[in-house]
């Protein structure tokens, strides 16, 4: 079983509109709902090629109530999200069906009480026996320490169990100093880990900081991996046009997947971009077209060197 971490779970609503104007009323065209949040979204895809998954986090109110809902109507996907006071945060999406281009409003979450985080952090203790690997997802909500991550993931190790960190700013600062096995930033993420804006130079830095293996997102231009077993590229055939809602997250899955099914490096980026891509092409947002996938998957060049021994 694999465990996701969503401490700040959501629910995803999409909007879809012919043309989105600024200071305009708009009729929109089509409405979808998710369950939603990082963690969340990664053990969607997770479950969809085909690995039991478990999530948990933090959910309330009556939005997080519909989550639950939801989430109990995805197969394969088990429910130990902890209850708190606060509601649940929604996000937006607006796409504009003219350009393809997605406007994102993303609310803060409830804020967590002390006695909620506690609560939080024996329910994950508890989980981690005979987990296989550990995805700790997204942004913190208003309450949770800033070093939350940090401490997941010595408790995750003390378990033996492995885990990938995708988070930002002083969370992805501090969660790299207690040595996760696989961190997977964005461009700009990177840079405000690390002050350095090339790369190579960049992800080199970050495994440096603590981090077994890093995977750096770089938009059109792939994914960049820098691990103890070599350094590869790996590049999509062509840029992807679409809503790139869960994209990441999507990514993250090939790599977690590929992680427990003991893939090497190759094969895990591999993964990674074809999820992603199909999933930027998907007709629903944070859903991956499977079809294109499997295209996609054969198409993806990965260029690089393994470590000597």
């Amino acid at each position: 079983m694999i465990l996701t971490v969503t401490l700040n779970t959501a629910l995803d609503i999409t909007y879809r509109v012919r043309s989105l104007r600024p200071h305009a009323s708009h009729r929109v065209s089509e409405v979808t709902e998710r369950p939603g949040g990082k963690g969340v979204n990664v053990a969607r895809v997770l479950a969809a090629l085909g690995h039991e998954v478990t999530v948990t986090g933090f959910t309330g109110g009556a939005t997080g109530r519909v989550v639950r809902e939801r989430l109990a109507a995805v197969p394969g996907v088990l429910d130990a999200l902890v209850p708190v006071t606060g509601a649940t945060r929604r996000t937006v999406a607006v796409v504009d069906e003219r350009t393809g281009d997605t406007t994102q409003l993303n609310e803060p979450g409830p804020t967590i009480t002390p006695s909620e985080w506690s609560a939080f952090q024996e329910t994950y203790a508890a989980l981690l026996p005979g987990v296989s690997a550990v995805a700790l997802c997204g942004s913190l909500p208003p309450g949770v320490p800033v070093g939350a991550y940090a401490g997941l993931v010595r408790t995750a190790r003390s378990h033996g169990v492995p885990v990938l960190l995708d988070t930002s700013g002083e969370p992805l600062r501090r969660g790299v100093a207690a040595r996760p096995d696989i961190i997977k930033p964005n461009a700009e993420e990177l840079a405000e880990l690390t002050g350095s804006h090339d790369p190579l130079r960049a992800t080199q830095d970050a495994r440096r900081r603590g981090a077994a293996a890093v995977v750096a997102s770089l938009g059109p231009q792939g994914l960049l991996a820098v691990t103890r077993d070599g350094r590869w590229q790996a590049t999509p055939p062509a840029p992807a046009r679409g809503n790139p809602t869960g994209a990441g997250d999507s990514a993250v899955a090939g790599l977690l997947s590929g992680l427990v099914e003991h893939l090497p490096w190759p094969t895990r980026l591999a993964r990674a971009i074809a999820l992603s891509a199909a999933t930027v092409t998907a007709p629903a947002a944070g859903e991956f077209d499977r079809g294109a996938y499997e295209e996609l998957l054969t198409r993806v060049t990965v260029a690089g060197e393994v470590s000597a021994a």
